[in-house]
């Protein structure tokens, strides 16, 4: 794979991946949450059979979903294998993290057991990594991730897309997906049972008294976080209960807890969007504080529970840690992003930064022409069956946008805006040619570490490719910046050590600006052209030496 489009295709299988596992979390029965799991894996990890083996109360694992083939969902939907079998199968073959693998060389021992499995012939491989028909990849699924924890069932999938073994890519997404799906059926398994309570509620008093145990019972001994809390009024969020898994996540006592509402626990950053998944319940993905100061991410879901048929209201709260899932997440967008050689931003993410600053509505256009351009649109859209609110809500939008404008540099008027400094390295293919790639990268890193280190806090340095790196300076008179083109040229100059050999580049910047109107590749276009009529108004004066 080219390394340099990996990033873009490890973003694009963990957006696939997100989509899969919120199908999971929608699902409204057990039956369509272990199906939702099996056409996952197909619809989001690319293999084109997947298999759900779920434990059951005997220890005996059942096929309870399929996904990929309707020949095979016939073949195998419902079968049972035993748990002797089906621990044979997970301890023997290659440990994949806490995937399973069995090659064919091994698995034909297996044919025999009781196992429920298809058969399909094919060649030999043609190559180590080449799938085999008859190699076998396992995902065990368990309540949670801590030793020892409860096996809920097993995902078996077969014929990567690819036709390739997974690499750690694949292996950590189909690792991660199994986690989910474990989380996933507890929850679906957790909430069936709380619906058959609440409709126990509803019959008779005999059955209420059932029922609170019940759920006194599924709250207290539940896997994960759980909490009751207030709905309404002055004490709106404040929490009346939490059981120990909740108690044992953020370090602190049940009494303690009942002290706090989650708004007091939240992020201050997250506040908000507590406040919108809480009113009339919901689900979001926030951060909660630890007892020692600091703050741990969790999905947190809201439901809503009366107490009585005319009684109060309270929100039943189901918190699941998801730190070690958020922190991939973050660490895998970040290196979508971002340049993997210098950790700079990468050439999305510069266009992104510069895109979120323009409008398509040109500097030049103020408030006035705009009202005159739009008027008689009131009488246009009430013919149309719009509101005013309806008409007013995308001119506020535009108004709310705060405009770029390109400053005047043909006059020595003080107007500031958003300068964009191209910078080309001079002299940087011939330390390639003489020296090597190693060479070559270590003076990019540099290069990339000099520049950070000469901008203000807030100013972005991008990676454009190859040895072009960009500048966005916000806020700068054209003097302001020009001497900063001087300045960050100056960073660059002075030599370079590697592998104890010194080595020179010079740099030849390009300075443009944006302004709303323009497109982001317009913008990065003129500070280009300019940073080459600058390459060759250097090269072409008297006694200029060529850096490197």
């Amino acid at each position: 794979m080219d390394t340099e489009s990996e990033p873009y295709v490890r973003l694009a299988t963990l957006r696939q991946l997100h989509q899969v596992v919120a199908d999971l979390n929608t699902a409204r029965s057990l039956a369509d949450t272990l199906q939702a799991v099996a056409d996952g894996v197909v619809r989001g990890l690319n293999y084109e059979l997947a298999a759900v083996n779920l434990v059951r109360p005997d220890g005996d694992l059942v096929v309870a979903a399929f996904a990929g083939s309707a020949a095979g969902e016939a073949l195998l939907a419902g079968r049972v294998g035993s748990r002797a079998s089906w621990e044979r199968r997970l301890t023997m073959g290659e440990r994949w993290g806490s995937l399973r693998f069995i090659p064919h060389t091994e698995g034909w021992v297996l044919i025999d057991d009781d196992v429920p499995q298809w058969h399909t012939e094919g060649p030999l491989p043609r190559f180590p990594d080449e799938w085999h028909p008859g190699d076998r990849l396992y995902a065990p699924m368990h309540a949670s991730q801590s030793v020892g924890s409860e096996l809920i069932g097993v995902i078996s999938v077969d014929r990567p897309t690819s036709g390739r073994h997974p690499g750690p890519w694949g292996c950590e997404a189909l690792q991660m997906y199994a986690f989910q799906a474990g989380i996933a059926i507890s929850n679906a398994r957790l909430r069936a049972n709380m619906q058959r309570a609440l409709v126990r509620l509803e019959r008779d008093q005999q059955a209420l008294r059932a029922s609170e145990e019940s759920f006194r019972q599924a709250f207290e001994y539940a896997p994960s976080g759980m909490a009751i809390a207030e709905m309404g009024g002055d004490q709106h969020g404040k929490l009346l209960r939490a059981n120990d898994a909740l108690c044992r996540l953020l370090g602190r006592s049940a009494s303690t807890m009942r002290r706090y509402s989650f708004s007091d626990l939240v992020h201050p950053e997250d506040v908000g969007l507590l406040l919108r998944t809480s009113a009339e319940g919901g689900r979001a993905e926030l951060r909660l504080a630890r007892r020692d100061g600091t703050y741990l991410w969790v999905s947190l879901r809201n439901s809503v529970v009366a107490d009585t048929a005319d009684g109060p209201r309270f929100l039943l709260t189901h918190v699941e840690d998801i730190e070690e899932r958020k922190s991939r997440e973050l660490q895998l967008a970040h290196r979508a992003s971002h340049d993997s050689l210098t950790g700079l931003p990468n050439s999305a993410e510069l266009r992104a930064r510069l895109s979120s600053r323009l409008c398509n509505r040109p500097q030049d256009k103020d408030a006035a022409a705009l009202a005159e351009e739009t008027a008689g649109l009131d009488e246009f859209a009430f013919s149309y069956g719009y509101g005013p609110d309806e008409l007013a809500a995308p001119l506020g939008a535009l108004d709310s946008h705060t405009h770029t404008v390109a400053p005047d540099e043909t006059d020595d008027s003080p107007g500031k805006g958003l300068a964009v400094l191209f910078c080309d390295l001079d002299g940087f293919k011939s330390i390639n040619d003489r020296f090597g790639h190693h060479t070559g990268d270590a003076v990019l890193i540099e290069v990339a570490r000099r520049l950070t280190g000469a901008v203000r806090d807030g100013d972005t340095v991008a990676r454009l490719g190859g040895d072009e790196f960009v500048v966005l300076a916000d806020g700068l008179a054209p003097a302001d910046a020009s001497d900063l083109a001087v300045r960050l040229r100056n960073a660059i100059i002075p030599p370079i050590r590697v592998d104890g050999r010194a080595v020179r580049v010079g740099a030849s910047f390009g300075i443009g600006w944006a302004g709303c109107g323009m497109t982001a590749e317009e913008v990065l276009h003129c500070a280009d052209q300019r940073m080459y009529v600058e390459k060759r108004s250097r090269s072409t004066r008297p006694n200029h030496r060529r850096a490197g």
